[in-house]
């Protein structure tokens, strides 16, 4: 005998999953309401905790709502739930040591993808809207709190240019995780220099040049990196 323990699994297990594929295959759609506990309870044979914490499991996914007194109802999961339920653990790995700079070689890689795409991949409308983003932003120079705001927007711009909300939440979700960054390298008067940048990567979107976009856009970011690594060490 090898003396292997098999975990037992719980019965809110059970369900959970037995609820999951139901919901996964269309047995149940979108919108729809589940039984009511008691009828749960029947179906499945176990007590209304475990039926609870098989719902919470669900709504944790984003499967299901659950509100008091009503039955749940069947949700959909979109890109931002997903990034959401990421924050907690986001928030540990940026305060670990090396933190920072593994979420900004995390931001490096996917805005240079960003980049390049809008210079292949950019309507008119595109960018016209990046032109406008821009133009906001220089507006801003000078005002620190309406800056950050800008900035985020125009890195923002190219994200909605790939039309793909994954990206688009993802962007939005590194812009948060990153603020302590953004500001730090902002307070000592580097809106301008930012906004260079930002007209540099405009530019090249604009003239079709996906090597000077990606190019632009990774000098920015390094130098970013470097500016909030230098920050950082002048405060120990």
């Amino acid at each position: 005998m090898l003396g292997i323990q098999i975990k037992q699994r719980k019965l809110s297990d059970e369900v959970a999953q037995h609820l999951e594929r139901m919901i996964r295959e269309g047995e149940l759609a979108e919108a729809e309401r589940l039984p009511s506990e008691r009828e749960l309870m029947r179906q499945f044979g176990v007590g209304r905790p475990s039926i609870r914490e098989a719902l919470l499991h669900l709504s944790k996914m984003g499967l299901v709502e659950v509100r008091s007194g009503e039955r749940a109802r069947v949700t959909r999961p979109t890109p931002q739930f997903v990034i959401d339920a990421l924050a907690g653990p986001a928030r540990h790995m940026i305060s670990a040591p090396g933190g920072v700079q593994n979420f900004q070689s995390a931001r490096l890689f996917f805005e240079v993808g960003l980049a390049r795409n809008a210079a292949k991949n950019a309507t008119e409308e595109d960018v016209a809207a990046l032109r406008e983003a821009l133009e906001i932003n220089r507006q801003s120079i000078g005002d620190l709190k309406r800056f950050e705001k800008t900035d985020v927007d125009f890195h923002y711009v190219l994200a909605v240019i790939t039309r793909n909300p994954i990206f688009m939440a993802i962007h939005a979700a590194l812009a948060e995780w990153l603020l302590e960054q953004r500001r730090t390298t902002l307070a000592k008067g580097e809106d301008q220099k930012a906004y260079e940048a930002h007209r540099e990567i405009y530019e090249a979107v604009a003239a079709r040049n996906p090597d000077a976009a990606e190019d632009a856009m990774r000098r920015h970011l390094e130098y970013v990196s470097r500016r909030y690594l230098e920050m950082a060490r002048a405060k120990k």
